[in-house]
């Protein structure tokens, strides 16, 4: 086969990403949804609740490694601005949790459950992303 239909058939790299990326979410929110509608009630609080925990989580690190594999499949260029997009979107949640934290500890700030860091952290980076143009 030539090179260059074999190369048509591939995915591109971000096309693979978002197809993950859908497929972890959908999981992610029915697992979650599920949840709300309250068909975990009878084992939450207590030790088997750790199971439903666990479910919703795999997805989360499904989508983080989908974003790992994105950097790994694309050129050097996109690798370079995601990965800042990346370690700026870490950063910037590392902070603003660690603030809050103490805000918990220090102010009497309302306490902010754990599970939404991952959230905070895909906002952040979607606040950042625009402005890192380079890979310098």
């Amino acid at each position: 086969m030539h090179p260059e239909i074999t190369a048509l058939r591939r995915s591109p790299p971000e096309r693979t990403y978002i197809v993950r990326t859908l497929c972890f979410m959908a999981i992610y929110i029915l697992i979650n949804a599920a949840a709300i509608v309250g068909l975990f009630d009878d084992i939450l609080g207590q030790p088997a609740g750790w199971a439903v925990a666990v479910a919703v989580t795999a997805p989360v690190v499904g989508q983080i490694w989908a974003t790992l594999r994105l950097m790994a499949q694309s050129d050097e260029y996109v690798r370079v601005i995601v990965a800042k997009c990346f370690v700026l979107a870490a950063g910037g949640t590392l902070a603003l949790w660690t603030a809050w934290g103490f805000g918990e500890t220090y102010a009497a700030a309302t306490h902010i459950p754990g599970w939404l860091i991952y959230p905070c952290f895909w906002a952040i980076y979607a606040l950042v992303s625009p402005f890192v143009r380079t890979s310098h």
